[in-house]
């Protein structure tokens, strides 16, 4: 199972090539971690992976320890969002690692693959910079959303 989330792109994320810079695809990638596994404002929807605790007084940051991208297609500019589709390849002790795929809207007709993308993220106490393990919660919300890791094209 993956998560669906729709990502707007903004005239800015785009370079002199008229396409997606490099650095916004990091960004991009962030805003749909976020949407999908931090916990919603009073009145705001989320997915139910949604279990991280953003605020200062949680005591925990989520550090990000390796990231890697492997863009397969320019992305132009379009108003409809792009659709970040994510999913666990990795639950471990206080780690997970978070798969991306990044295609054009569904309802754009055919679906173009732009960029696959793997990141580490790092449950750490805020206090100590230690690793905190993953909570039962965690476990619980993220196993279904468990699948293959991504495996690269090796040029």
């Amino acid at each position: 199972m993956r998560l669906h989330i729709p990502i707007a792109l903004r005239w800015g994320d785009l370079d002199a090539y008229n396409h997606v810079n490099n650095t916004s695809m990091l960004k991009l990638l962030e805003e749909a971690r976020v949407r999908a596994f931090w916990r919603a404002a009073p009145g705001e929807q989320a997915p139910p992976t949604a279990v991280l605790d953003s605020s200062v007084e949680a005591g925990l940051f989520t550090l990000i320890a390796r990231q890697e991208i492997e863009y397969l297609a320019p992305v132009p500019y379009q108003r409809r969002p792009l659709e970040v589709q994510m999913w666990f390849g990795k639950i471990g002790g206080s780690s997970v690692e978070i798969c991306y795929e990044v295609f054009n809207d569904p309802s754009a007709g055919s679906r173009q693959l732009y960029a696959r993308s793997t990141a580490v993220l790092v449950l750490v106490d805020a206090a100590t910079g230690s690793p905190v393990r993953l909570t039962d919660e965690m476990r619980r919300v993220w196993e279904p959303y468990r699948g293959a890791s991504i495996v690269y094209t090796r040029r």
